[in-house]
């Protein structure tokens, strides 16, 4: 028997947590093999600070299972890199640190940052002969981890951004007079989230009528003619914008009207395309036009979790202790999408050859000239949205499980 150590690190989704219900229930449940679930409070970064708390006996004073509709970190999160020299000296005091702890498997909940600190351990218990096994649960909105058919995290986004601009359509549409709203919605590099703006579309209503994503260059010029020829065709417009679109010589659509500052892994944070493309309108065509950053909720909202995400983050974290259990280690829980009507199973990719590496949209489901999407990402994305979430309320709010950092 030995201890388990599991932690969030990166943004956050709605199912980040049902991932780690998974882990935790199916350690629960093999009592013979696994002794203590411990979890790191704010990833990897508070681990070397001591922050651990034990989640074995937390289970028996909470009802766990409300982590399945719990958004956000439940046990925090950080942004910590890890040094590329695996000679550095954090790697001995992370060791040390299991060695303490009896720790004899370590899971890893996030994305693509947190996919390299997988990595990266792995790689050093090879080194030092170390049996402890490493496991990397994914998760991402931005459904950009590669050698996975989807990741835990997108399809809750892609219902969230489909159900609030399919009523942001209706809002906007009311009145007579011409006007252009335009969504901004998350993607710095892949257009994933923004695409599933297309959801939003009825038989009674084409907006939005443009969408467009980082993966094909984005010319004012051309925006403001695709506006125009729009707005011939019906009063209102609602175009749907990645926030890291970028012109054809790369710099940033938001970085038009001010610098883009950087986060701790020296990315651009990229925020105020959508406001940049308001103020075009207004100049060149004159109408009224408004711009919305949905921002947060894409990520955090759990009212509206797609159900069949939430199963599926759940299945990604108890695989993952049962391939550890098996010996498995150094690998990324991923998604196999069966043929014909959607089924999916859950497989295993070494997590080196995923890390550092990006999924972008596809070029083939980029039409009209880079302001739409195809029917096939249609096909490809509503099975991820189908069931809704059965969130608990009490007094009218929805009840969710105190984060363990809050402790």
């Amino acid at each position: 028997m030995y201890n388990i150590l599991v932690g969030q690190s990166g943004g956050p989704t709605a199912v980040i947590n049902s991932s780690l219900y998974g882990v935790i229930k199916e350690a629960l449940d093999t009592p013979d093999r696994i002794d203590t679930v411990y979890g790191m409070i704010n990833g990897i970064e508070g681990f070397l600070g001591g922050k651990v708390i034990d989640l074995t006996q937390y289970s028996k004073e909470q009802d766990l299972s409300l982590l399945k509709t719990t958004p956000a970190s439940f046990l925090g999160s950080c942004r910590y890199k890890l040094p590329e020299d695996l000679e550095a000296e954090v790697y001995p005091a992370i060791f040390a640190k299991f060695q303490e702890m009896s720790i004899g498997a370590v899971f890893y909940i996030g994305g693509n940052d947190s996919m390299d600190t997988v990595s990266k351990l792995s790689r050093y218990a090879e080194k030092v002969d170390s049996d402890i096994r490493f496991m990397g649960v994914p998760k991402t909105i931005d459904n950009d981890l590669i050698l996975t058919d989807h990741t835990p995290g997108y399809g809750s986004t892609a219902k969230h951004v489909a159900t609030t601009v399919r009523e942001i359509i209706l809002d906007a549409g009311v009145y007579e007079h011409p006007v252009v709203t335009i969504v901004e919605l998350m993607g710095r590099n892949a257009g994933w989230v923004t695409a599933a703006s297309a959801l939003a579309r009825t038989d009674y209503d084409r907006n939005p009528m443009l969408i467009y994503l980082p993966e094909a260059d984005f010319e004012p010029a051309a925006f403001i003619e695709d506006v125009k020829q729009a707005l011939k065709e019906q009063s209102s417009v609602v175009v749907c914008v990645s926030e890291g679109i970028s012109d054809k010589n790369g710099k940033f659509i938001c970085e038009y009207g001010s610098d883009a500052g950087v986060d701790g892994f020296g990315h651009k944070m990229l925020t105020g395309c959508g406001k940049v493309l308001e103020q075009m309108v207004k100049k060149e065509i004159g109408c009224k036009c408004r711009s919305i950053e949905i921002n947060l909720p894409q990520r955090c909202s759990a009212i509206i979790a797609s159900l069949t995400d939430i199963e599926e983050a759940q299945s990604a974290g108890s695989f993952a202790v049962k391939k550890a259990l098996e010996g498995c280690t150094g690998q990324m829980i991923t998604f196999v999408r069966g043929e014909g009507e959607y089924t999916m199973t859950c497989g295993m990719e070494d997590v080196n050859k995923i890390c550092n590496q990006e999924k972008k949209f596809p070029a083939e489901w980029i039409t009209n000239h880079g302001t739409d999407v195809a029917p096939r990402f249609l096909e490809y994305v509503k099975p991820l949205i189908q069931g809704e979430s059965k969130v608990p309320f009490a007094d009218g709010v929805p009840q969710y499980l105190m984060p363990a950092y809050k402790k």
